[in-house]
């Protein structure tokens, strides 16, 4: 009797892994590669590149420091704002804009 208790308890390790492999791949993992990808697209921007901020808003990056960017918003020269990184969301690159 002790032998099936200790087969049962075997099952259960076993599903309790592939349940957490599961959870891996389904949930930990794109993550990780989204967050890659953000990464990889803030580390590309240049100055001149057009932007998409978090909250919708369309701009040219017009400057740039190490966390902080520089967009200058709409026709109006005067609208520019100071923003995270982070707080952009797509880039398109200045070369494929005019193309």
């Amino acid at each position: 009797m002790d032998a099936s208790g200790g087969v049962g308890m075997g099952f259960t390790l076993i599903w309790i892994v592939v349940l957490f492999g599961i959870m891996y791949f389904l949930m930990i993992r794109p993550q990780r590669k989204e967050q890659k990808r953000m990464t990889a697209m803030l580390n590309s921007m240049e100055v001149g590149d057009s932007v998409v901020t978090t909250s919708g808003f369309y701009g040219v990056i017009i400057d740039m420091t190490e966390e902080d960017v520089i967009v200058e918003f709409g026709n109006n020269r005067n609208c520019r704002i100071p923003m995270r990184k982070q707080a952009i969301a797509e880039v398109e690159k200045a070369d494929q804009a005019s193309a």
